[in-house]
């Protein structure tokens, strides 16, 4: 019986194009928002602020040194933080699955700069029991310690656990602690399946 149902957040929940923060971050740097792009996709930077290992501090600084940033932290905080739009249909989904009474948990690599810009935009965000979020543990799905994580918090292990993620290798990681699991692809595919799992009537998606 699934007692909770454990949400990926970026391309689940919000949509997000880096190329924003590029093109804005572009305009006060030397570099273009190509190179901008094509440095954070190459350099370890992101993947280690989003492990945790780099401060926000240290993430500007590693930034404004390769693109020659001129703003200071605060505007790069907010140029690189907005890159996200709310993708409607799972934000109803789960708000479905809240009225119904299941306790649910954000699970998701990510870090400071985007969940202070999503908490502070998105009501929705604020409605889950919990969030694993990569940065604070120092662990990037889909290691087992990010995975042995949400099981500490959300109590539940097995079976009880529905876990909807985009990402083939994080969801194949949680089938084999023995979760539920569903590879989101489209919002009406996710509803159907989460419809056939018993969790919600079967009604359309508004």
């Amino acid at each position: 019986m699934i007692k909770t149902v454990v949400f990926d957040l970026g391309k689940v929940l919000v949509d997000f194009d880096y190329r924003i923060a590029a093109r804005n971050l572009a305009a006060r740097s030397r570099l273009t928002a190509e190179q901008i792009i094509e440095f954070v996709s190459r350099d370890p930077a992101l993947l280690r602020y989003e492990r945790g290992l780099l401060t926000n501090e240290e993430f500007y600084q590693a930034i404004r040194a390769a693109a020659g940033f001129a703003g200071d932290f605060t505007e790069f905080a907010g140029l690189f933080g907005n890159i996200f739009s709310a993708i409607d249909p799972m934000v109803q989904l789960h708000a479905a699955l809240r009225e119904r009474g299941l306790p649910t948990y954000i699970f998701s690599n990510t870090n400071d700069f985007a969940v202070r810009h999503i908490r502070g935009h998105f009501p929705f965000f604020s409605r889950f029991d919990g969030y694993i979020l990569s940065y604070e543990h120092r662990a990037l799905k889909p290691e087992p310690e990010l995975y042995q994580v949400v099981e500490r918090q959300t109590g539940q292990r097995g079976s009880a656990v529905l876990y909807l993620d985009d990402r083939p290798e994080n969801v194949e990681a949680g089938a084999a602690r023995g979760w539920q699991v569903l590879l989101h692809q489209t919002p009406e595919k996710t509803r159907a399946a989460v419809q056939a799992l018993g969790l919600l009537p079967a009604c359309p998606l508004t």
